[in-house]
């Protein structure tokens, strides 16, 4: 089995109705990354000085020292641009998620306090700011079980949100695997929330942002002046509100540093932005718990087929008849990369249809075979398949009248001499009239056009049955 883990599907064109409370239009959500005091440094025995997010450009960790600058930049956001947030957000009656690394936490009692005291809730950001990509698996398990102990005995209450940010492929997969998160946030591919099945177990995600994030203006490309994060927040608002009022309410979340945002001239940007949201009807401003509370509650995981975790046996059971009496193309199929795109009618419609295309012309010629005459013999003795007999009676060609039961017979007889095969089309696709319009005029085809108009026809009606079936 080649199986494809990424899913670039998700809820495609029809995404759920959020419902948000109040009928809000969009959920605007702030996040405080706090990570001052759990960044790379020696002094926390780590190799090498801490070289990412701050306002020192080109920034490259040293080896072995402590750096001054860096550090002297990170203990700014703590010292300084936490309270500037603190006084911005509490006076706006704007309620954050805290990003906490638990080494930082503890490092910081006194903000902690007033985290709590705000009402705020305090996310885990892992043990400590540095990278997780290279660490062992058993290592990074490890990690992520000391960080909801030590977050647990700082707060006085475990973690039920979860964001690494420096995340590994195995991130996700370890954190739920712990059971005890409400959300995991260590993706940024939708713009509302969604269950991953991970290792048998649902588990919902929230997804985040570093494009909506104050990241930039330590980035490039990125923000040099607070009014460039303004318009950009203010535009991705205006998009989502209108998207909002539509019928399609979306999340957006905005990610936020102490030593970044927290800076005077920063902050003019983003508190202009509350102000221009402010004076908006139907805007949601919670934390991050509480939208995972609401959709647990209101979209709760549904269980579903899962085409892509079949195994060959239960594949074929399942799709070897939606190509008439041709299970060999579901064999093949069964083979193909298959991944969460093919776990829809949509999906599996394409991998048949694969393995049709690129079978040899003797093949696609035994599939237009099998199929049955219209109104014909096998249909007068009730040996059709169940999906033909259904089909064929759609049309009303079970009821019909003994005139056009003789002229549906004398067409499919001459169909069948001239090309070899009998005449197919989707009947769902049509009526008892638009049928012997079609059969009329493609009786007049060359074989090599009618064998292409056919064989589309045949993919058609595999279309629908998947479109029934699943």
């Amino acid at each position: 089995m080649q199986r494809y883990p990424r899913d670039m599907t998700g809820y495609g064109a029809t995404p759920p109705q959020a419902n948000w409370p109040g009928q809000a239009k969009v959920a605007v959500q702030f996040v405080l990354n706090y990570e001052e005091g759990g960044e790379n440094n020696v002094l926390h025995g780590d190799a090498a000085s801490e070289a990412f997010l701050s306002d020192i450009a080109g920034a490259a960790p040293w080896v072995g020292q402590r750096h001054w600058n860096m550090e002297s930049i990170y203990d700014y956001g703590a010292r300084a641009g936490f309270w500037r947030l603190h006084r911005l957000f509490t006076g706006a009656g704007i309620p954050l998620t805290i990003y906490g690394v638990a080494s930082a936490l503890a490092r910081s009692p006194v903000q902690v306090e007033a985290m709590k005291d705000a009402g705020w809730e305090i996310a885990s950001h892992g043990l400590k700011w540095v990278e997780h990509r290279d660490m062992p698996e058993a290592e990074e398990r490890a990690a992520i079980a000391e960080a909801i102990r030590l977050h647990t005995e700082v707060v006085g209450t475990p973690p039920r949100g979860w964001y690494t940010g420096r995340c590994s492929v195995n991130t996700v997969r370890l954190v739920a695997e712990t059971g005890v998160m409400d959300y995991i946030s260590d993706t940024y591919d939708d713009d509302l929330p969604y269950w991953a099945r991970i290792d048998g177990r649902d588990q919902l995600i929230l997804p985040y942002t570093l494009e909506a994030n104050d990241m930039r203006f330590a980035t490039a490309p990125g923000y040099i002046t607070g009014e460039q994060f303004y318009q950009y927040l203010k535009d991705a608002f205006d998009v989502l509100y209108a998207e909002g009022t539509e019928g399609s309410p979306k999340m957006m979340s905005i990610g936020l540093h102490c030593r970044l945002i927290g800076r005077p001239g920063k902050l003019a940007g983003l508190r202009r932005f509350i102000e221009y949201i402010k004076g908006f009807e139907g805007v949601w401003c919670p934390r991050r718990i509480d939208i995972a509370q609401h959709w647990a509650a209101n979209h709760p995981p549904v269980a579903k087929d899962r085409p892509s975790e079949m195994d060959r046996d239960t594949f074929v059971d399942r799709f070897g008849g939606i190509y008439e009496h041709s299970p060999w193309i579901a064999e093949r199929a069964h083979g193909l990369e298959l991944g969460h795109a093919h776990d829809s009618a949509a999906g599996i419609a394409n991998a048949l249809a694969r393995m049709f295309r690129s079978a040899t012309p003797a093949e696609r010629l035994g599939v237009l075979q099998a199929h049955p005459d219209l109104a014909g013999k096998l249909a007068a003795a009730k040996r059709l398949t169940a999906e033909s007999t259904q089909e064929q009676a759609s049309a009303g060609l079970d009821a019909l009248t003994d005139d056009e039961r003789a002229r549906f017979t004398e067409l499919n007889d001459a169909y069948v001499a001239k090309h070899g095969f009998p005449f197919v089309i989707a009947v769902r696709d049509n009526t008892k009239a638009t049928i012997l319009a079609a059969f009329e005029r493609r009786l007049t085809s060359d074989t090599e056009t009618e064998f292409a108009e056919a064989c589309a026809q045949v993919e058609r009606i595999a279309r629908l049955r998947l479109e029934t079936l699943l």
